[in-house]
């Protein structure tokens, strides 16, 4: 039968499994999966620090134990009370306050996917991170396991939104000591993991994983720490393409950059994982590379959106009507996916995810839509709305798109700033070189002008031109 214990530093008008103004518990399909993946039925597990219910729930069904380490109160007693059928205890306090000599001779798993950041309460004036690492490992058992998340302080959301709780800090962001903060960066904190973990005598790959008998494998999380719906061991390839539709999905709003763009680009620059927003740490066992397993498409190619993006950023309308009538055949022998959702392999298409129920013109709208809010130069000046680009790619395929019943001022920016502030850079650009143009033909008609034959021409003509409109008027005047 699980209780609760209050063992000091517990905070009894607060929760962080329902917070009003703080980070909801860490949650997300990647923990389920890598607790699934990981936990043993023999293991005794303690969980440290706001988790979800569920994936609490869902341990204590898989192992033999389950003690849990929270610091709110109300929490407390609700997880107590779920856990009511399950072998274990609910401790409720802060890290430093939990006795490492208790009753308990060790575990065989300890879990913090949360971090170790919200392990104490305001009660507790410091706690070096370095030192909560070593409380928690110190209860492990010989070659037991632990799981551990990490914020990245330079992620890809420093790049995407500006942050503001500096201006509107939350109620849990009372004041912590500096250094009660993770190190910054990867490979600092797999230094201090090593430290605190004593796996200083393993060797290290190119990618920052550990090798040897204290080995640390390194996941990419997204879009967060609290929301994990992806982990990775390697952000390349489609990986990215995951990665960056995850971080897409949860910035809806004003943003300083595409989320898309940004994390394709840096995936594309071997910055996946430095810049992924968290990190899971796997030491003592493996996991499988990609978490939840079967979401990374496999096999090679590359977007058909991306093609066409290559495209019209350098004007080649060869590729693009070569690439357009061969997708819209692929849609009419039974395809079912829009340029960003297919994968081109040179050869033949397949789908990236669940096939959509749009026609044609409706695949080649979300194409067109999508490209202008990336922000992508568009080599023909008509087609700058999503009508127009969408019927023009429609017509390189043999297709006509019908004119809308009504068509009203749809303006299409890009997502992102920087993309605005790039497009406006082009545009103005673009006019300049299109005034200049302007200028040397106008000054090129007026040279014509000033020239011996045609002033010639035109004294000649001239007179020709006004017997001619007068014969007219005395034709019709004759007729009536």
């Amino acid at each position: 039968m699980t209780r609760s214990n209050l063992i000091g530093g517990e905070m009894l008008n607060w929760s962080d499994l329902h917070p009003a103004d703080a980070r909801p518990a860490a949650a997300g399909a990647a923990a389920a999966a890598l607790l699934a993946a990981v936990l043993q039925p023999t293991d005794s597990v303690l969980i440290a620090g706001p988790h979800a219910a569920d994936l609490i729930l869902a341990t204590a069904a898989q192992v033999t134990s389950t003690d849990l380490l929270v610091r709110s109160a109300p929490d407390a007693e609700e997880l107590a009370e779920q856990l009511q059928e399950t072998k274990g205890e609910v401790f409720c306090g802060s890290l430093d306050r939990f006795p490492e000599g208790s009753a308990h001779d060790g575990y065989d798993v300890v879990v913090a996917l949360d971090g170790l950041g919200r392990l104490v309460g305001p009660d507790t004036a410091t706690l070096p991170w370095s030192e909560a690492l070593r409380r928690l490992t110190a209860r492990l058992r010989p070659g037991g396991r632990l799981l551990l998340g990490a914020e990245n302080a330079f992620g890809f959301q420093r790049l995407i939104q500006p942050n503001i709780t500096a201006a509107l800090p939350r109620d849990e962001d009372w004041g912590r000591d500096v250094g009660d903060q993770p190190p910054a960066g990867l490979k600092p904190l797999l230094e201090a993991i090593a430290g605190s973990t004593n796996t200083t005598g393993s060797t290290e790959d190119s990618s920052g994983t550990r090798g040897g008998a204290g080995s640390v494998q390194v996941f990419g999380v997204f879009p967060s720490l609290v929301q994990a719906d992806l982990a990775v061991a390697a952000v390349d390839g489609f990986a990215g393409v995951v990665a960056a539709r995850a971080v897409a999905s949860c910035n809806q709003g004003p943003v300083l950059m595409d989320p898309y763009r940004l994390v394709l680009d840096a995936t594309a620059a071997g910055l996946g994982i430095e810049l992924a927003p968290a990190w899971y740490f796997v030491l003592g066992t493996e996991a499988p590379a990609a978490l939840p397993e079967g979401v990374i498409p496999s096999g090679e190619g590359v977007l058909l959106e991306e093609q066409l993006l290559a495209a019209l950023r350098v004007d080649d309308q060869a590729a693009l009507r070569r690439a357009i009538p061969a997708y819209v055949a692929w849609l009419a022998g039974g395809g079912a996916g829009s340029p960003d959702n297919v994968i081109a392999d040179g050869t033949s298409y397949r789908l990236f995810g669940e096939p959509q129920n749009l026609d044609v013109v409706e695949h080649l709208a979300r194409f067109a839509q999508r490209a202008l809010e990336s922000g992508a130069r568009q080599p023909w000046p008509a087609a700058a709305d999503p009508h127009a680009l969408t019927a023009r790619l429609a017509a390189m395929a043999g297709l006509t798109v019908p004119e809308p019943d009504f068509t009203p001022d749809e303006v299409v920016r890009p997502r992102g700033s920087a993309e605005q502030l790039a497009t406006v850079a082009r545009l103005a650009d673009e006019l300049a070189h299109a005034s200049a143009r302007a200028i040397l033909f106008e000054g090129t008609v007026s040279g014509i002008r000033r020239s011996r034959p045609y002033r010639i021409g035109h004294a000649v003509m001239n007179p020709a031109r006004v017997i001619r409109r007068r014969l007219k008027r005395v034709l019709r005047k004759v007729r009536r």
